[in-house]
């Protein structure tokens, strides 16, 4: 366990997915990544909701279409169509590999061209007691930069390309539009430090 006056963050994230190949064009053409996430092969059995999501925040509703548009193009399935909402406007797809994928703004009106272009990548991981997991990522060194309550808390970033947050877990489920149950492995690695959290998410100390 690493001392809380030594900032930790998530520095790596891993996909573990059946034909990495794959993976890596889908996220190529979807999203125009190169290096922000791995992905890994496995067989682990997994049903259901997986217990997170990555989302991709941008500038403005045509970006959020760019990115849906590409992700359904390159095989994604859509599980809630862009639409706007009292917060601004955002998506849900989930790729060939599972994975639920938000894009959002809080912006509700263009004010440039489309363009594939993010803010900032973030994993939510679905908590079933947000302060007591909280509490744990606190203990590994983490810091947080936001916090409401029992309901979502976000940890301040380091120089990796992914933010790490807390939802709950059916909080997060009927955010994605899909139901909360699920079973087996979560099919993700956090890098940055070596533990277990309260809810089976595999941390691996990074290369």
């Amino acid at each position: 366990m690493n001392s809380t006056d030594t900032q930790t963050t998530l520095s790596a994230l891993t996909l573990e997915v059946a034909d990495p190949a794959a993976a890596r064009a889908f996220y190529a053409d979807a999203f125009g990544f190169d290096t922000q996430i791995d992905v890994r092969a496995t067989d682990a059995t997994t049903t259901g909701f997986r217990g997170f999501s990555l989302s991709l925040t941008v500038a403005q509703p045509a970006n959020v279409n760019a990115y849906i548009d590409a992700a359904v193009a390159a095989g994604a399935t859509v599980l809630k169509p862009a639409a706007k909402s009292f917060w601004g406007y955002g998506g849900v797809v989930q790729a060939p590999d599972g994975t639920i994928w938000k894009v959002a703004t809080s912006n509700k009106k263009d004010t440039a061209p489309a363009e594939k272009k993010y803010d900032d990548l973030v994993l939510l991981l679905g908590a079933t007691d947000v302060a007591a997991t909280k509490r744990f990522y606190i203990e590994q060194g983490m810091k947080v930069a936001k916090s409401y309550g029992r309901k979502y808390v976000e940890f301040e970033a380091g120089t990796g390309p992914v933010k790490l947050a807390l939802y709950g877990r059916r909080a997060l489920a009927k955010d994605v539009g899909v139901p909360e149950d699920g079973s087996g492995s979560h099919r993700l690695v956090l890098g940055g430090f070596t533990a277990t959290d309260p809810d089976g998410f595999v941390w691996e100390a990074s290369a």
